[in-house]
């Protein structure tokens, strides 16, 4: 039995557009196709990777899953949203499918392992031709032994092997993405692309020197430590918060984390317990974080496994000095071994505390600008550009 065997053979059910009457008023040149544009790190990014592309003179279609998250009032006029009407990535196949089919565009650019299988799935249903490229974000390793769903640790993983191949190209955020994945499918290394997410941008840098009200962050308050991420098991808040707490009964310290989760009750029992509620904060989600790490006196990242963590890149772009986990993978490559930041084991309470001690003791050390070169904007999209059009 086929895949092809088990899907329909027409495919006529509408699905929604915007900012056009018609969908067929253009031929596209790229579409990408992402589950929305919820607040995390790689909407974030694959939106900015948008914008360069559609800027510089491709006709852009961005597919949606479901049509919300709080991005959406950042893409450009020129990118023509298509809302694919699915509450969830799965239910998308079919309307990928229809898209694919009427519009044909040259090529399709998706964004996470979930949404690769259904772009991959979809082109073989619509039998068209275009380019297909799928971009991996974590270590499908680390990330299916951790996860919670029967799916994800035992399913996806295979899928993930059946199918990949069936791509045009493959782009891994890191080299340790990359080494991963071709060791968990056996598909040969060198044909997937290791590309960094493209963050250091001008909008950010301009973005930092914006107001923020928030009071712990007025002048003659305590430093603050800034984390930023979602509120869940990958990102090891617990760990932070102990370690927050352990410099606190030396020296006045604050920690902000900024995010949103289904941590969160969890961790504010935790905040409670330790005493520490007067200077730990779980703040939510903020539009411009870039405002809040340049004003703060240092940043934590205290994932367990990334893929490649943009909010580390971001914060170096705001000079605030850093301190991330040795997790698999991307901060090593990100810190070039410690050059940039300082590394701690993942997990360790006391070695993240020592590094915020350190950092509070050195508070003039900001880092380089230097040090994000390799993740400006225009270097990712030229590289970006050679995979998706096939370019030498």
């Amino acid at each position: 039995m086929t895949i092809n065997s088990l899907l329909p053979k027409t495919l006529n059910s509408p699905f929604k557009t915007e900012r056009s009457s018609t969908l067929s008023t253009r031929q596209t040149q790229l579409a990408v196709f992402l589950s929305d544009l919820g607040g995390g790190g790689a909407e974030r990014q694959m939106l900015n990777l948008t914008k360069e592309l559609a800027a510089r003179g491709h006709s852009l279609d961005l597919l949606l899953s479901s049509k919300t998250g709080p991005f959406l009032a950042d893409v450009p006029e020129s990118v023509r949203i298509i809302d694919l009407g699915a509450k969830r990535v799965g239910k998308a196949l079919f309307p990928l499918a229809r898209y694919l089919r009427r519009e044909k565009p040259a090529v399709l650019l998706s964004v996470a392992n979930h949404v690769n299988l259904v772009a991959l799935w979809a082109r073989r249903l619509a039998r068209v031709k275009t380019r297909l490229v799928v971009s991996e974000r974590n270590q499908l390793t680390l990330w299916s032994k951790n996860s919670t769903k029967t799916m994800d640790r035992f399913v996806i993983p295979k899928l993930i092997k059946w199918f990949y191949r069936w791509a045009d190209g493959i782009v891994a955020v890191s080299e340790g993405v990359g080494d991963d994945l071709s060791l968990q499918t056996r598909i040969p290394r060198e044909k997937i692309h290791a590309i960094y997410n493209p963050v250091a941008r001008k909008e950010l840098f301009e973005q930092t020197q914006m107001p923020v009200d928030h009071p712990w962050l007025q002048p003659d308050q305590p430093p603050v430590v800034l984390a930023v991420g979602r509120l869940d098991q990958q990102k090891d808040f617990p760990v932070l918060i102990r370690a927050v707490a352990k410099v606190r009964k030396i020296r006045p310290v604050r920690l902000m984390i900024l995010g949103e989760g289904s941590e969160r009750s969890a961790l504010q029992k935790l905040i409670d317990e330790l005493g520490i509620q007067d200077d730990v904060t779980l703040h939510g989600f903020a539009a411009n974080p870039y405002a809040y790490m340049s004003k703060a006196a240092g940043f934590v990242l205290s994932s367990r496994w990334e893929g490649l963590p943009g909010v580390l890149i971001e914060a170096m772009c705001c000079g605030v000095p850093v301190i991330s986990t040795d997790c698999p993978s991307g901060p090593r490559e990100i810190l070039q071994d410690g050059k940039y930041g300082q590394l701690v084991p993942v997990g360790d309470i006391n070695a993240i505390a020592n590094a915020i001690h350190n950092v509070l003791d050195h508070p003039d050390k900001r880092t380089p600008r230097e040090s994000v070169r390799r993740f400006e904007l225009e270097t990712v999209a030229n590289q970006y550009e050679k995979v998706l059009f096939g370019k030498s």
